[in-house]
């Protein structure tokens, strides 16, 4: 082959994408949407999805799914990624919702651009379905489609029902059309966000919608030279006592019970308007820094980490909350910095005392110090592949992703707020996974 021709080969790959360096420290698929984000809703509805399924084989039927506001897909692969935690190290086959337990997945978007997307990822497939639809609007189906088993709701698509009518008009509508048992996924944004403070109100008849700048896809200089051509959104915001009653209105008009199974807050501290200062100027950037703790090769400054919280008149309880995530959070990257000042790889020993955690520890604090620990002493001594970048930091990342899904308190604290429901006609699900 003459060199010409190994040129145009190297034109041709390089063009096609498939040679562009991956960064997960910026973008829409960064690394705290993937390990941090995906991860806390898989593990959130990993239970009761599994639940479901299982409910399903018995009938000996295939689960059939309704995403509303599917855009790319996404919704459907966070379904299909989600693992069994009881799966053991021979097991090759460990997704809670294999390709043989799928039925039907439809997924309905307004956005023509997105949904072409999707059906250009998974449009050869038979049992995805991609539509136009607007389920502000009511629920995008026909009167002689059968019903779904998941109605699925993702990534604060939620929030687009700016009314509450909407959404209970809406959560009646699933529970008229489940014939016996459907599970319900909602995500929102949440009311009380550190990221929008500003926005905090006591009377939750105010602000209840945000106008939504799409500013994060771009970064520092290039999102203000942009400002004035960002788009905006109207997106509502919500918070538990908020979604409990929508639910329980829903429920009395439609005369069937739509029971809570779950209240989560996702990307607490993380979200994405963390790091633009939009509608809170005071958070430092903590979604780049968590990006960093999980970049392969890239060492981080843990101080970037340290949360500094500015508590807002009049919410005793958020302030509360809010300080002790702070006072535990802060201790671990404390912790961390110390381990790792004090470790000697020669020696494979700290050239002094451990930090003693403090008194009121509370235990899922307490138990990702000791698993740091064991991290520093097993990998630190490692003279291959960049043992801080590589293996302690991500594992940082994930002790810290640990301990704010153990402290949350499903309030509406996080970028996300997600509530799971039933609607079971029959009497014999519970409320227990």
């Amino acid at each position: 082959m003459n060199a010409n021709r190994q040129m145009a080969a190297y034109t041709e790959a390089a063009r096609s994408g498939q040679y562009a360096k991956a960064s997960g420290l910026s973008g829409k698929y960064d690394n705290v949407r993937r390990l941090w984000e995906d991860e806390v809703t898989r593990n959130n509805l990993r239970p009761f999805l599994q639940r479901l399924v299982h409910r399903l084989a018995q009938d000996m039927r295939r689960i059939r799914i309704l995403d509303l506001g599917c855009g790319s897909a996404d919704g459907y692969e966070l379904l299909t990624g989600v693992r069994d935690r009881d799966a053991d190290l021979k097991q090759m086959e460990v997704a809670v919702l294999p390709p043989a337990a799928m039925g039907l997945y439809k997924g309905v978007d307004l956005n023509e651009d997105l949904l072409q997307q999707a059906a250009a990822l998974y449009g050869h497939s038979p049992k995805l379905l991609f539509e136009q639809g607007d389920f502000t609007q009511g629920l995008p189906v026909g009167g002689d489609e059968e019903p779904y088993d998941l109605y699925f709701m993702s990534y604060g698509s939620s929030s687009h029902l700016n009314e509450d009518e909407t959404m209970v008009r809406l959560l009646a509508e699933i529970a008229d059309r489940t014939p016996a048992y459907s599970l319900v996924h909602c995500d929102w944004l949440g009311r009380y966000s550190y990221e929008w403070q500003s926005l905090w109100a006591t009377d939750v008849a105010e602000n209840r919608n945000m106008d939504y700048v799409v500013s994060y896809i771009y970064d520092g200089a290039e999102r203000e030279a942009r400002r004035d051509t960002l788009q905006h959104l109207t997106l509502r915001l919500v918070s538990r006592q908020e979604a409990e009653a929508m639910a329980a209105e829903a429920s009395a008009r439609a005369g069937v019970l739509i029971r809570p199974l779950a209240f989560y807050d996702r990307s607490v501290l993380t979200g994405r308007h963390m790091d633009t200062g939009d509608y809170n100027a005071g958070p430092q950037p903590i979604r780049r820094a968590v990006n960093a703790l999980h970049e392969v090769n890239l060492r981080t400054d843990l101080s970037a980490l340290l949360f500094d919280y500015v508590p807002a008149k009049g919410f005793p309880l958020l302030n509360g909350y809010y300080e002790h995530l702070q006072q535990c959070w802060n201790f671990l990257v404390g912790f961390t910095a110390e381990l790792l000042d004090r470790y000697d790889e020669r020696s494979r020993t700290f050239s002094g005392p451990i930090p003693d955690p403090p008194a009121a520890c509370p235990e899922p604090l307490r138990h990702m110090l000791e698993r740091v620990q064991r991290v520093v002493e097993g990998t630190g001594w490692y003279g291959m592949g960049l043992p801080r970048e590589n293996i302690i930091e991500p594992q940082l990342g994930f002790a810290l992703r640990h301990l704010v899904g153990a402290l949350q308190q499903g309030l509406g604290c996080g970028h996300g707020f997600v509530g799971i429901f039933e609607i079971d006609k029959t009497g014999t699900a519970g409320a227990e996974p």
